[in-house]
């Protein structure tokens, strides 16, 4: 194989840019010190140990291990310079205990998804999606957003100029998907909706989406949640008042206080305000009948595992996909907001730890032996540039021959050049 002179300064322009797009930032610095933060976590498969480390670790520490990326974890702390982890950490000398509030899921035993299948790379053809709540991550199929793929690719079918979904299912050799992926912005996995009563409130209302099974029909699917989007104030206002007889009335209500005894004009008494205390109306829709189903079943087969043994065709999972701009459609009235609250994720977005940017990133290795050069002291310094100088000039005689004759200089000519400096140098 032979290069042209511009074709390797392409070639080595090209990689630099990727290594800096792909690494852009110092990894010089264990988050350990940081506490329990959202950020990258890492599974170390060589180690074998059920545990996780931060992404400069897996650089500095772990750099020639087998590593499995987990993405983000909520709450996490590196376990790397940890005693949990046999491997000393390069970057945390000093040995700390095991970290006790890490919350280690089927993920950290490299298992994925309800299915606990593992991931494999090379032949995984599912894209997996990950749960905003508990953060595990999931297969489409078992999500129900797609029907389960054959263990070999199907034969491309045409699709028609206007079916997005089977143009993309024929682009992939998968099966066309339920719901696309611009038409949801997160995914909660039906586990997660089952704890968080709000949520399970909203299953399969106006924006958050759910697979439901057509009937009996077994290949049959349809999506519930997909009517548009409205305003806050075309929603069902239900008051506090509406859901329970005898509380307060509607804000801004008169009602008639009823005579007593005690209004004799005869006694005076401290003035005690007598206005029902305002409570702010539930803006939550209607629950939808056919997703409540599903979390009913769900929750009896929990409790009772036979209890489903005579009950039709399963309705559906009951995962749900918010749609964009979900954040901003919440009730926050008194019994709404308090499920909210627990979990801050659903309220605002969460930030993600990143290291700190390399500035080094993106500079060619001149730039870079430049500045190398700037940091050695004297002596080694010119040492460096003489040595350096000599290594051109053997070159530049090296490759004299071939400029004289006319002949192209190949991969196999510069690895001879090297190979001889190599054996010369060796003792």
């Amino acid at each position: 194989m032979s290069f042209t002179l511009s074709s390797i300064l392409s070639s080595q322009n090209s990689l630099l840019q990727e290594a800096s797009e792909a690494l852009p930032h110092q990894f010089s610095q264990c988050t350990y010190s940081l506490g329990p933060i959202r950020q990258a976590v890492y599974l170390c498969i060589t180690c074998g140990e059920y545990r996780g480390i931060c992404s400069s670790c897996s650089i500095a520490c772990h750099t020639d291990h087998e590593q499995l990326e987990l993405f983000p974890k909520r709450a996490f702390r590196c376990d790397c310079p940890t005693r949990a982890m046999h491997h000393p950490c390069a970057l945390h000398k000093a040995p700390e205990d095991a970290n006790a509030t890490n919350t280690y899921g089927p993920n950290f035993a490299g298992t994925f998804c309800r299915c606990g299948r593992p991931y494999d790379a090379q032949q995984e053809r599912e894209t997996m999606i990950q749960c905003l709540a508990c953060e595990d991550w999931f297969h489409e199929s078992c999500l129900d957003l797609r029907a389960r793929p054959t263990s070999r690719p199907p034969s491309p079918e045409p699709a028609e100029a206007d079916d997005d979904a089977a143009s993309e299912a024929s682009s992939s050799g998968l099966p066309p998907p339920r719901i696309r992926a611009e038409d949801y912005d997160c995914l909660i996995c039906s586990a997660c909706v089952r704890a968080i009563p709000t949520l399970r409130r909203y299953a399969g209302t106006s924006g958050v989406l759910v697979v439901v099974r057509d009937g009996t029909e077994q290949d049959s699917w349809s999506v519930i949640g997909r009517d548009d989007v409205t305003e806050t104030s075309a929603v069902e206002v239900q008051s506090s008042a509406e859901a329970e007889p005898g509380t307060t009335p509607d804000t801004g209500e008169k009602r008639t206080r009823s005579p007593t005894a005690e209004d004799a004009p005869h006694a005076k008494r401290a003035r005690v305000s007598l206005e029902p205390p305002v409570f702010a109306p539930c803006l939550a829709p209607t629950p939808n009948a056919i997703a409540q189903k599903i979390y009913a079943r769900s929750e009896l087969s929990i409790s009772d595992p036979n209890a489903g043994a005579c009950e039709p065709v399963s309705l559906g999972k009951g995962d749900v996909f918010l749609t964009e701009g979900w954040r901003e459609r919440w009730c926050r009235c008194d019994n709404c907001l308090p499920s909210l609250n627990a979990h801050p994720y659903l309220l605002e977005e969460e930030e993600t730890y990143e290291p700190p940017e390399d500035p080094d990133s993106g500079l060619s290795l001149e730039e870079l032996g430049l500045r190398a050069l700037q940091h050695l002291p004297r002596d080694r310094a010119i040492d460096g540039i003489r040595a350096f100088n000599e290594m051109r000039d053997d070159l530049m005689n090296h490759l004299r021959p071939f400029a004289q004759e006319g002949r192209e200089v190949t991969e196999a000519d510069i690895r001879e050049f090297f190979d001889a400096r190599t054996q010369a140098a060796a003792p």
